[in-house]
């Protein structure tokens, strides 16, 4: 389980050049690049990709191609992306906390 969700679980080692694109996780306006997936953005910006469904643990994506299904995110508007391979777009809004049971 994750202690602190905000420290990030991604750094990027060698700068890029783009442009800067800001988005919402979980309320939280961060800062990404243009080209980033939306998973490669959320990481950079906290510990989680999400919280487990089935428990208390978090996801953090496991093959980071498309093929697993575990780096699947939930946006404000109830749609469900991979995140793997969705370009994080300005203006996105990503939900990670789900209810529990």
């Amino acid at each position: 389980q994750v202690e602190n969700a905000d420290v990030p679980l991604f750094v990027r080692l060698k700068p890029r050049s783009g442009k800067p694109i800001i988005f919402t996780i979980d309320g939280r306006d961060v800062e990404a690049i243009e080209g980033d997936t939306l998973l490669t953005a959320i990481l950079l910006n906290g510990a989680r990709l999400r919280h487990f469904e089935f428990g208390p643990g978090a996801r953090a994506g496991y093959c980071l191609m498309g093929a697993c299904q575990d780096c699947w995110v939930r946006m404000a508007d109830g749609r469900v992306v991979a995140a793997c391979y969705t370009p994080v777009a300005d203006g996105m809004t990503v939900v990670t906390r789900t209810k529990q049971p």
